[in-house]
């Protein structure tokens, strides 16, 4: 296994939670909005799902293929008792707190726009997939680390030599379409809260795990291929666009996800894994901003939603409403307050030895 730390796959987890944030607000300004608990714009606009089509087929598995390779990078230097523990601090706790403390908040918020009696509800929402990624840890982690104890077994020299190859993107197919034919999904893209996004997630998060444990024979052929992988992705899409409104098959849209994660990696791994402050400062928010995003939406709609200008004006103004106001309350609220940041994943502060030294010598001094 690598050991040195990836930065394009921190990068991809900030950048994927940033596309979740933008498809959450599009789904304002779709007639179909407010049947799935959304403020829904009164003129909506179908011309905004074209790209978030584009995103809809690869954004949650990649998250669940980044979480499985997190998990490879966390057991290097854990045992299975303390990566239980960090993540029931870092995924469980967060889960349950937002369901009694987070989510009902904008649920209350809709029932209200829509002059419902306004009734406090706890609900997973769309934290349903912290709860997967915890889950899948829970069932994955004996063989995970049995593959750690084994490192050097013939299932690991299997897996190298077979994701060394262009043609390892078909074992990826494989699962997932025989995922898509067996549980046959009415939506592909419908992922939350169903056994169709539960069973595609743990097949990504299996996957994403052998990524990294396969070493350094996976990163340099998605490296080497990675405009094929992107430009047979990015065909199938066009065909979607032109031929299937935007639809497509379970087969199809299972391919297609494939490639487009193929092509992901590689052009990350390119053009991504280098340090970044910023990256630093993003990637401990990430999770906490998702978290909160979905009260900004809902209160960005109520003050954006009735305003009288274009859908297409609504959608960029109530885009920089959530994340401004996700990136401020995880800035100055969540990251700060030392009793908070549990309930957010975040490791709480503690003051070094030396800054206590320094503050009692400054307290003597005055």
């Amino acid at each position: 296994m690598t050991t040195t730390r990836r930065y394009d796959i921190d990068w991809l987890r900030v950048i994927t939670i940033g596309f979740l944030l933008i498809y959450h607000v599009a789904i304002v300004f779709q007639p179909w909005g407010v049947f799935i608990g959304f403020i829904q714009n009164d003129v909506p606009d179908v011309n905004i799902w074209t790209p978030m089509a584009m995103i809809n087929v690869w954004r949650i598995p990649l998250l669940f293929f980044v979480s499985g390779m997190g998990v490879c990078f966390a057991i290097k230097r854990r045992s299975w008792k303390q990566l239980l523990i960090e993540r029931t601090k870092r995924i469980l706790v967060p889960f349950l707190f937002g369901i009694f403390a987070i989510v009902p908040i904008h649920i209350m918020i809709w029932q209200n726009y829509y002059n419902q009696d306004v009734v406090y509800e706890p609900f997973q929402g769309h934290l349903w997939f912290l709860k997967n990624i915890f889950l899948y840890v829970l069932i994955l982690s004996p063989i995970f680390f049995l593959l750690k104890t084994y490192k050097d077994s013939r299932f690991t020299r299997i897996v190298k030599r077979l994701f060394s190859s262009p043609l390892s993107v078909l074992v990826i197919m494989v699962f997932t379409v025989s995922e898509a034919l067996i549980l046959q999904p009415e939506q592909y893209t419908l992922y939350a809260m169903t056994t169709h996004g539960f069973v595609l997630g743990l097949i990504a998060f299996f996957f994403g795990f052998l990524f990294v444990h396969s070493g350094e024979t996976f990163w340099p052929m998605v490296l080497k291929y990675r405009w094929l992988f992107l430009f047979n992705a990015f065909s199938m899409y066009l065909g979607r666009v032109f031929y299937f409104g935007l639809e497509g098959t379970n087969i199809y849209l299972s391919i297609e996800s494939a490639l487009w994660i193929f092509a992901i990696f590689g052009i990350g791994y390119k053009y991504l894994n280098r340090p970044s402050k910023i990256l630093s400062h993003l990637s401990e928010g990430a999770y906490p901003i998702y978290i909160v995003h979905m009260i900004f939406i809902y209160l960005g709609s109520v003050l954006i939603v009735p305003m009288d200008m274009s859908p297409l004006m609504k959608f960029m103004l109530l885009t920089v409403f959530t994340f401004a106001g996700s990136y401020l309350c995880y800035n100055f609220i969540l990251k700060r307050i030392n009793w908070i940041r549990p309930l957010f994943g975040l490791k709480p502060k503690v003051k070094s030895k030396t800054a206590s030294n320094t503050q009692r010598i400054e307290a003597i001094k005055s």
